[in-house]
């Protein structure tokens, strides 16, 4: 309202009862009706075993806590918050929206008070006169928190469905791989028969010349920029597939050919998806330094569309880099090897040596991505198309085709090429054991500890001593903090004996 008779507000203490009941049940209905969806999810993954999704469940309920979190704060201060004014000549700097000279705005402290076509969003509340009075602007009007406050909502739910798109398209990519695994299961043969019979000349190896004979001798050039187009088309072939689970299993698992590399893989996938769907606070640093900078003429919307396509075409160059690195350092040691090619995996080919950091990076890329193409619907259905925050056509249509591209590339190229190069680490993760036999190895380690710290004799502390796998799935469990910084969870290779059990 803006003056008149819209100054005098209706409170509760004359509102109809049967209005207010009904505003009530119409909320507390939907409220519950969202809360058993989530709910009778949880309960379907759970009967699915799907453990790490009912997990990342369980993550996007805490986001919606905080979400709701956030709108409590803002509606419970929002009176304290226009009762805090600033001189007014602050509101006439680091505008979104240039200001017409001969236009009279009032109170407008950023970009959520203007409208297309020179409209005012402030109408007014019964506070508006209060910093008047004191001839200051107030710090953010009501129409503007209340903008302010729907866009944080839109940004939640994007990222969320953003990430679960992603996540979902990237898995039926990985799926279609089962037919590879199908194959190489179904196949009888004696690994160490092969392995003292075969003999493999590396330079003929059609993995090696499809990686690294041609390219990587010649120049460390050329072989970046055949990692940064394989990318694009066929950034995982069933040789690939191959070589790569070969390797995994003889430096893993190697008491067990049979192992189901893409079961593991998948699961490995259903975890991490927990740590991407999440809004950590560096993300949220980024939402406000993107809000501080979105001002009129430097175009940060625009700019800000390069950040997640250029991280990404890092991200997959690097991973498809690291396949030519490691056919080129079997190519480098061996002329001819005995049985299979097989690939040695190492922390070493991934930067810093952290194969988690890539899941760092696409949490990042994800995210501000979503954070865009939300900003541009929000925009879109707040203020429509023509206002100035939208900004020239020019600027908006590569956006769209940037986040387009960005959002395809992700899911159908480099999660998948994610979830099978992060294996080639020195390490493996414990989703590698069935849960049950997680728990049960998590248990029989905890108990020997505690038995050994109270001081047991010698021979009970023999006897209940955990294997070696146990102790390292127990410490995993006490490094939880370190898991929510996405590099966690991953154990060092232990005995073929307990590796021979599993699958």
């Amino acid at each position: 309202m803006a003056g008149g008779e819209g100054d005098q507000e209706t409170n509760l203490e004359f509102t109809p009862t049967w209005v207010i009941a009904l505003v009530c049940t119409v909320i507390v209905a939907i409220s519950l009706l969202v809360e058993r969806i989530l709910h009778y999810a949880g309960k379907y993954l759970l009967k699915k075993n799907q453990k790490p999704l009912y997990e990342a469940l369980q993550k996007i309920k805490e986001e919606l806590m905080l979400l709701g979190f956030i709108s409590l704060l803002l509606t419970v201060f929002q009176e304290r918050i226009l009762k805090i004014c600033i001189p007014k000549h602050l509101t006439n700097h680091w505008l979104p929206c240039k200001k017409d000279d001969g236009a009279t705005v009032h109170f407008q402290t950023n970009f959520f008070s203007l409208v297309p076509g020179g409209r005012r969003l402030l109408a007014g509340s019964a506070n508006s006169g209060y910093c008047e009075a004191k001839d200051k602007a107030p710090l953010l009007s009501l129409t503007a928190l209340h903008h302010l406050h729907t866009f944080i909502f839109v940004l939640a739910v994007s990222h969320v469905t953003f990430s679960a798109l992603t996540i979902l398209f990237g898995s039926i990519k990985i799926r279609q791989w089962k037919s590879w695994e199908d194959s190489i299961q179904k196949e009888e043969y004696n690994p160490e028969e092969v392995l003292r019979s075969k003999v493999t000349n590396v330079q003929d190896h059609d993995f090696v010349k499809g990686r690294f004979l041609g390219l990587g001798k010649r120049s460390r050039l050329l072989s970046w920029l055949h990692s940064f187009v394989k990318q694009f088309f066929g950034s995982v072939t069933k040789l690939d597939y191959t070589t790569l689970r070969l390797g995994f299993i003889m430096t893993h698992c190697k008491g067990n050919p049979k192992f189901n590399f893409h079961k593991y893989m998948i699961r490995v996938l259903e975890a991490d998806f927990k740590k991407v769907v999440g809004i950590s606070w560096y993300l949220w640093l980024f939402v406000v330094l993107f809000l501080l900078l979105n001002i009129h003429g430097w175009h940060a919307y625009f700019w800000i569309a390069f950040i997640p396509f250029l991280l990404l075409l890092a991200v997959g160059t690097k991973l498809e880099h690291v396949i030519t690195q490691l056919a080129g350092e079997v190519a480098a040691k061996h002329i001819a090897v005995e049985g299979d090619l097989v690939v040695k995996p190492s922390d070493d080919h991934f930067w810093f040596h952290r194969p988690r950091l890539v899941l760092f990076l696409i949490h990042i890329i994800l995210f501000q991505n979503s954070f865009e193409i939300a900003f541009f619907f929000w925009i879109w259905a707040q203020y429509h198309f023509n206002s100035c925050i939208m900004g020239q056509v020019g600027y908006i249509i590569p956006r769209l085709v940037i986040g387009v591209f960005v959002q395809f590339l992700c899911s159908y190229s480099t999660l998948p090429l994610y979830a099978i190069v992060t294996q080639m680490g020195s390490s493996f993760k414990k989703e590698i054991f069935n849960d049950h036999l997680q728990d049960g190895l998590l248990v029989w380690a905890k108990k020997a500890r505690r038995r050994a710290t109270n001081g047991s004799s010698s021979q009970v502390v023999h006897k209940e001593s955990p294997s070696p796998m146990a102790v390292q799935l127990s410490q995993v469990e006490t490094q939880e903090s370190a898991m929510e910084e996405g590099h966690a969870g991953e154990i060092r290779p232990a005995t073929n004996q307990l590796n021979s059990k599993v699958n």
